[in-house]
């Protein structure tokens, strides 16, 4: 399982998968504590000698105008933010936000005394993690979520000056949220390259769709890697084309899917950076010896890119359905009404999964209609607040999208399979392994036999194990 060291500068997505999926340990870096330090001195110079400071001398929105004094301020000001409601978050995500804010204090950007960065760190190496509610954070920073979060952890402690907003003005569950539901993403994608494989030879389709040289005639990156996938998995297939030329969604597999990886690269970029980004408000500049009001909490590029991730993503699941629906077709595939065993069976065999594929992947497509680009206007804060990302959203609808996505998945290779048992021509060496991973959980639906209960292949397909 191994262990991951922060630094606030190199989490990666995988790292945060590990502590937030498989209970990697986290410590913070020798160096990273020295840093957090030298931060926390500079507040405190900045305390001493009467300097503004926004939720450090000051209370915060529109209470800004009104210096504190020293208490128990902050524990209160932690409290007051616990506005949440709703349903609790998957744990994973309660790990992840953890492990993210950890890494934001490790940066040295706030006043966090190194103490309450560690503190956060054993909480999540002993899993003794509070329950975050859903509901209440409109992407500019998290205070709902960061408040529950902060609260579980610290218990009866107390925290010193300026330190609340450090815990609260983060947008770790957003990051986190947005980020699980990209993993998920990624894998469900890989998937569908090889179902798009397995299709092709359902269908007999024509194999010309996949050659090299569509990727040299138009070399997107995504494009040219989906055709190397496709390619390689149909390698030794004796699958006989049936078509000149294939209905759209069989022919363009490849550059349906790598316009997808495409995108996908932007938003692994995007979250390459915000995994280790400055979110918080205000900044210590340890170098000039400031702290200052700023407005990195604004999560403009992260909603942006799970939108754009929903958008890519959309059109594969759908096409995936649509393609599953031409494979009950007798006419397209020269096989069976329904892919039945036989010929002219009353029964109706797999023709009812088409009526549920559809119904899934109308439900998949729905989400994907953006959400960053909404407008709040509010007199809170003296009207200042006047922004909205809803950078979570964003983040759940991604993972509500990869969920339904793998639904419309299993059924794909359940045809698949079907029709390529129905067929009985020789598959290429990687769809014949794929074909073989889709019979360990769903068998050859024979006359008279019972529809096969698909939520394992779905786990299966989830995980990336029935790829891998």
């Amino acid at each position: 399982m191994g262990s991951v060291t922060l630094t606030g500068s190199d989490l990666t997505l995988d790292e945060l998968i590990a502590v937030a999926r498989n209970g990697a340990r986290v410590e913070i870096s020798t160096d990273a504590l020295a840093a957090m330090a030298r931060a926390r001195d500079v507040a405190d110079r900045s305390l001493a000698e009467g300097r503004q400071a926004y939720g450090v001398s000051t209370g915060v929105g529109s209470r800004k105008l009104f210096d504190i004094a020293k208490g128990d301020h902050d524990r209160l000001l932690v409290r007051q933010h616990r506005i949440s409601q709703g349903q609790p978050v998957a744990h994973e995500i309660v790990r992840g936000s953890a492990l993210r804010l950890a890494n934001a204090l490790a940066r040295a950007t706030t006043v966090a005394r190194p103490e309450l960065a560690q503190l956060l760190v054993d909480a999540l190496n002993d899993d003794r993690l509070p329950v975050v509610r859903a509901h209440g954070s409109i992407g500019q920073s998290d205070l709902a979520q960061m408040a529950d979060l902060a609260d579980g952890v610290l218990g009866d402690r107390e925290l010193v000056q300026g330190e609340a907003i450090t815990l609260l003005n983060q947008s770790a569950f957003a990051t986190a949220t947005g980020a699980l539901a990209f993993a998920d993403a990624k894998v469900l994608l890989d998937v569908l390259d090889h179902a798009g494989a397995l299709d092709l030879e359902a269908l007999a389709g024509n194999r010309d769709s996949v050659h090299p040289a569509v990727g040299v005639a138009r070399p997107y990156p995504g494009l040219q890697a989906a055709l190397a996938r496709l390619g390689g998995l149909l390698e030794g297939s004796e699958v006989e084309s049936r078509n000149l030329q294939d209905p759209l969604t069989f022919r363009t597999i490849a550059q349906q899917n790598g316009a997808c990886r495409d995108a996908f690269g932007f938003v692994e970029r995007q979250l390459a950076i915000e995994l280790n980004a400055a979110q918080s408000n205000p900044l210590v500049v340890v170098d000039e010896d400031r702290v200052f009001s700023v407005g990195n909490f604004e999560m403009q590029p992260l909603a942006t890119a799970l939108d754009v991730a929903r958008l890519a993503l959309a059109p594969t699941i759908s096409t995936a359905a649509e393609r599953s629906v031409k494979m009950l077709q007798k006419d397209l595939t020269g096989l069976t009404h329904g892919l039945g065993e036989f010929p002219d069976m009353a029964e109706s065999a797999l023709s009812e999964y088409g009526i549920g594929v559809q119904s899934i992947a109308v439900e998949a497509r729905l989400l994907a209609q953006p959400v960053s680009f909404d407008l709040v206007s509010t007199t809170q804060a003296e009207g200042i607040e006047d922004r909205m990302t809803m950078a979570p959203l964003a983040g759940k609808r991604l993972a509500e999208m990869a969920e339904l996505g793998a639904r419309v998945v299993a059924i794909e290779l359940m045809f698949a399979a079907q029709a390529c048992d129905l067929r009985g021509e020789k598959l290429g060496a990687g769809t014949a392994r794929l074909h073989a991973a889709v019979r360990r959980f769903v068998p050859f639906l024979a006359e008279g036999a019972a529809l096969p209960d698909l939520e394992p292949l779905v786990e299966e397909i989830r995980s990336g194990r029935i790829v891998a």
